[in-house]
């Protein structure tokens, strides 16, 4: 992270600033971007959100949550107009311009220096800048210890705080994954110190389902979950007709891979959903068994080693038997992580 001191030379003055999250955005996602934009304006710097798409409503809690400008075909003049017109476009918690869709092709034309904030594995070298650290549990532990080096911990209000509180808590799958490290706890202390509610932030998150996404919980894990024992993997499939049944919303798919990784004996869980134009793909394995390689060289997408995504442009149903066709050349890997 050796960009920290240029990055807080840059701001040293007071600019205007973008902050883009990536697609479909999580809670380390908004989190982080809100986070940060929140601590920007406290500096006295002029900070927007912007994300490639809609976002769950459990995170709608999140201070300036109702501020962040949601990319369409309405606004895509504005967003464009705004990014050409900004000093600096932070680009948080992804590694490559595909996550930010059709802004990825809008960041390659605008002068505003760019600055990547993130933890996945082999980011482009697209940014001027970045602070980027593969071994760090979320984009919103970076965020905070950036705060943290430009002297600026005060500036951490409770909202800021449980805004970075809720990005580390999920992405280290409430502090089970082996991400979270002794700084992780160290951070959290910190967080409750300035009077986070850790209850509060659990209990938006996890316990504010609506009736109908329990139900298409119930739905998937009855009907669509495929258990295939003699590649230690379980998948979960749904269709776009079953996405309308259930009226899935953006975030309601939220964690339902790890429960195909959750059954005694499996190494590799795996999510397949329809979209409207492309089929998405969520990977989640334990030990060694590398989701983030499989992800790469099959279906364009990337991540961590224990936890990827990727799409693909096949019909749902080749999707499907592609990703099953691939498990015997990873037989060998997968066996022998069980064991």
């Amino acid at each position: 992270m050796k960009d920290l001191s240029t990055i807080r030379q840059l701001l040293s003055q007071p600019k205007n600033i973008a902050i883009i999250i990536h697609h479909n955005p999580d809670a380390d996602a908004l989190g982080s971007g809100l986070g940060l934009s929140n601590y920007l304006q406290k500096k006295g710097h002029q900070a927007k959100v912007i994300s490639p798409s809609d976002f769950p409503d459990f995170l709608e809690w999140m201070q300036g949550s109702k501020e962040v400008l949601i990319y369409n075909d309405k606004i895509k003049s504005k967003i464009q107009s705004l990014l050409e017109s900004v000093d600096i476009i932070f680009c948080l918690d992804f590694s490559s311009l595909n996550r930010i869709n059709e802004m990825g092709e809008m960041l390659g034309n605008v002068k505003g220096k760019k600055i990547l904030i993130d933890h996945h594995l082999e980011p482009e070298k697209f940014p001027d800048l970045q602070v980027w650290d593969d071994k760090a549990s979320a984009t919103a532990e970076l965020v905070f210890e950036l705060i943290k080096f430009f002297g600026d911990k005060s500036l951490i209000t409770t909202d800021i705080g449980e805004c970075l509180y809720a990005g580390i808590m999920t992405d280290t799958g409430s502090f089970r994954y082996p991400s979270t490290s002794k700084a992780v706890h160290l951070i959290i202390a910190e967080l409750i110190d300035i009077g986070i509610n850790i209850t509060k932030v659990h209990k938006l998150i996890y316990d504010n389902y609506s009736e109908k996404r329990l139900r298409f919980l119930g739905y998937a894990l009855k009907d669509k979950l495929v258990v295939l024992k003699k590649y230690s993997t379980a998948y979960i499939s749904i269709n776009a007709a079953e996405m309308k049944k259930y009226n899935v919303k953006t975030g309601d798919t939220e964690g339902l891979v790890n429960y195909a990784l959750s059954i005694k004996g499996i190494v590799f869980g795996a999510l397949i959903t329809e979209r409207k134009k492309e089929v998405r793909l969520s990977f989640r394995s334990v030990g060694d068994f590398s989701v983030n390689d499989l992800a790469r060289k099959h279906f364009d997408g990337g991540g961590h080693t224990n936890a990827a995504g990727g799409k693909s442009e096949l019909t749902f149903d080749q999707t499907i038997k592609k990703f099953v066709d691939l498990l015997a050349d990873y037989k060998d890997l997968l066996v022998d992580n069980y064991e």
